[in-house]
């Protein structure tokens, strides 16, 4: 099969997220699949931007238009958005040629894209399938306040209903779509579910050891007797740090240290609020190379991931940074309410009220005083729940027969 993935924010293992794109055409090349994926040569997600028009990255066929630069999500994003989507509408004849896809996968997070891959399919004689990360126009009306009657929201709306209109298939992240699909207009045999995963060749029984002052810290730590309370991930506002670090300010005088690695539009604020509160027991250390990643999470006595109250997460959630948490065996402590549930599912770890930095903190307190053999047994639990319904080649396998 030819498969043309259009994905806007698609990254590859160098350059950085997204990685699901990479993850899914990896398995499918493996397979004995063509596959070519065309994405932005900016987006906001990646940690370096792509510096050629086209690339091969273990047999994946990339091709990267070049789009203009943009912070935040103001109108430099709405140009962004608008370059790509152009670029892909115009050459669209010459990537039916070029690529003769059996399959068109729109996969932008922004719904807009199926016009452009629909005209492709159509072209093509092609399946086209609609995969969706977030709902839009859901997730701006409800995560920022935009109004229905917003000419954005209006134009969203319209790409999400041709999208379950015209799809031959649609495939989910989120576990909890059906009603709101159907409502708008999904034939719910089209529908198939296939969350975010890992990839188990890169979680090695042994990892590389962490090298620097970021190691250097952490066995400090270790040799203090300090529980590691650890974070892996963006630093913005839908990840509820605050709370993270109000639960710091409530554990001051405990013996548990936090652990803030990352990067994002939120952390010179943390750091200045670390810095002006004088939270000794926080640190917060800049991102890492993905590589590197299981030998961090192997520190961490407890990793916790948070969001914020939102009706929007009863769709339910898929973040990739819990299925990393989950492989590497961590304990988790879980501050959310939503649709679906991964930590409680696999019993690893604790899940709280979100927004609440007194849940937090009493969490944080019952995992710190489980013994290491209770806090390894739930690790354990949560890496063998990843692997048997979280690991790519599976995942990669449940997405290409949807598409057959």
């Amino acid at each position: 099969m030819n498969i043309l993935y259009v994905n806007h924010y698609a990254g590859t293992p160098s350059l950085g997220m997204e990685y699901r794109p990479y993850y899914l055409a990896r398995e499918w090349v493996r397979a004995g699949h063509e596959v070519t994926i065309v994405a932005a040569n900016f987006s906001h997600v990646r940690a370096r931007q792509p510096h050629k028009a086209r690339d091969e990255v273990d047999g994946i066929a990339y091709r990267w238009l070049p789009t203009p630069a943009y912070r935040g999500n103001g109108l430099g994003r709405v140009k962004n958005i608008w370059s790509f989507l152009r670029q892909v509408w115009q050459m669209a004849p010459a990537l039916v040629a070029e690529c003769k896809p059996n399959a068109v996968i729109a996969s932008s997070t922004y719904p807009m894209d199926i016009w452009i891959a629909r005209r492709i399919a159509r072209l093509a004689n092609a399946k086209l399938i609609y995969e969706v990360h977030d709902l839009w126009p859901a997730s701006p009306m409800e995560l920022s306040g935009m109004p229905w009657w917003h000419p954005f929201i209006l134009l969203c709306q319209k790409a999400e209903n041709d999208a379950y209109r015209d799809a031959d298939c649609v495939v989910s992240m989120l576990p909890k779509v059906t009603e709101h699909m159907a409502q708008h207009g999904l034939d719910l045999h089209k529908l198939h579910i296939v969350p975010n995963g890992v990839s188990p060749e890169e979680w090695p029984d042994l990892p590389r050891p962490l090298v620097g002052p970021l190691a250097d810290y952490l066995n400090a730590l270790k040799k203090a007797d300090r529980t590691i309370v650890g974070y892996a991930g963006s630093h913005g506002l839908p990840n509820a740090m605050d709370v993270l670090l109000d639960a710091a300010v409530l554990l001051r005088n405990a013996p548990l240290s936090f652990v803030l690695v990352g990067s994002g539009h939120e952390k010179a604020r943390l750091a200045q609020r670390v810095q002006s509160e004088r939270l000794d027991n926080v640190a917060l250390f800049d991102p890492i190379p993905k590589t590197q990643i299981p030998a961090l999470l192997a520190q961490f006595d407890i990793a916790y991931i948070g969001w914020r109250r939102s009706p929007l997460y009863r769709f339910g959630i898929a973040p990739n940074k819990l299925m990393d948490y989950m492989m590497a065996g961590c304990a988790v402590l879980h501050s959310v309410e939503a649709g679906n549930d991964p930590v409680a599912e696999a019993g690893c770890g604790l899940t709280v009220a979100p927004e609440s930095p007194q849940a937090v903190a009493q969490g944080l307190r019952q995992l710190a005083a489980a013994t290491a053999q209770q806090r390894h047994g739930m690790g354990q639990r949560g890496r063998a729940f990843v692997l048997a319904h979280h690991a790519y080649p599976a995942l990669a396998q449940k997405f290409l027969k949807a598409m057959e």
